[in-house]
């Protein structure tokens, strides 16, 4: 493993591939643990990211954080290809496999541990290894699998109950199950606390047998990406502070609705936006 910087005690763990996203003149950083882990930092936490990639991987952005590496020959890279209904997405490669020896002692019992597959690269009895104050739950990379040509396409989560019982908080959007809301209601059952992410439209919360909507301020849509890991990262947060689902699913919603008014990480959010956000709720 290749520590990027000296390692040191964190408040919140990513676990799961950084992405290369193919986009015109080049790669772009991508993937749920970069966005996650900006978005934490934002939120004032030190956090570390425990990933695989290759040399390819744009990895600037990251400066800062604390990252251990499983050297890989290509990091997992995708081609996101917009169509009239959303995206077909393309995995051209993927690195190497994340496991529980992958992961520092110190950083096992982590106060957040986040869960962020993209492609496969976590297995489901992970989250049962760990002991964090709250292990959070972005199974994407659990729901989706590809074809030879790397055509990707989403899929039932097989073994969904060994991670879903052991998680603190679990969020997934309705591309991730392909918008099947029964899919989704039986995940609610084996879990604490579910989250459902549905783009502009805001989010659905699944907590006690009950369910409420939360509804996202209109913006001028820009970039949708990663509003989804930063919603996650945001809800996690205000999760593990204040114990609240409905609060911590309200800030998220307003602080990712932000997100999309900018392109790639620069819809990571502002000092500014997170005030904001928290005034909004506390108001």
């Amino acid at each position: 493993m290749l520590n990027l910087v000296p390692l040191q005690n964190v408040d919140y763990l990513v676990v799961g591939h950084i992405a290369a996203d193919i986009i015109p003149g080049g790669l772009r950083l991508g993937g749920t643990a970069a966005y996650a882990a900006l978005t934490a930092r934002a939120l004032g936490l030190r956090v570390g990211i425990v990933t695989s990639n290759g040399v390819d991987a744009p990895l600037q952005a990251l400066d800062g954080i604390h990252v251990v590496s499983v050297p890989a020959e290509h990091s997992t890279t995708f081609e996101n290809i917009k169509i009239e209904n959303g995206r077909r997405q393309i995995l051209h490669h993927r690195a190497e496999p994340l496991l529980q020896e992958h992961i520092p002692q110190p950083w096992r019992n982590t106060p957040i541990i986040h869960l962020a597959p993209i492609a496969r690269e976590l297995d489901t009895n992970l989250a049962a290894e760990l002991s964090a104050s709250l292990i959070g739950i972005t199974p994407q990379g659990w729901m989706r699998t590809w074809d030879e040509n790397g055509q990707v396409a989403a899929c039932v989560w097989e073994n969904s109950e060994q991670a879903l019982r052991h998680a603190g908080g679990v969020v997934l959007s309705v591309e991730d199950v392909a918008r099947d809301l029964e899919q989704v209601e039986a995940m609610a059952h084996q879990t604490r606390v579910l989250c459902l992410t549905e783009g502009a439209a805001g989010s659905v919360l699944h907590w006690n047998d009950d369910r409420r909507r939360f509804r996202a301020p209109e913006m001028d849509e820009v970039d949708s990406t990663g509003a989804g890991d930063i919603f996650a990262a945001a809800f996690f947060v205000r999760l593990y502070v204040t114990r609240d689902p409905w609060e911590a699913a309200r800030f998220a919603t307003q602080l990712a609705s932000r997100s999309v008014t900018r392109v790639g990480l620069d819809g990571i959010p502002t000092q500014k936006e997170i005030e904001e956000c928290l005034m909004e709720v506390l108001s």
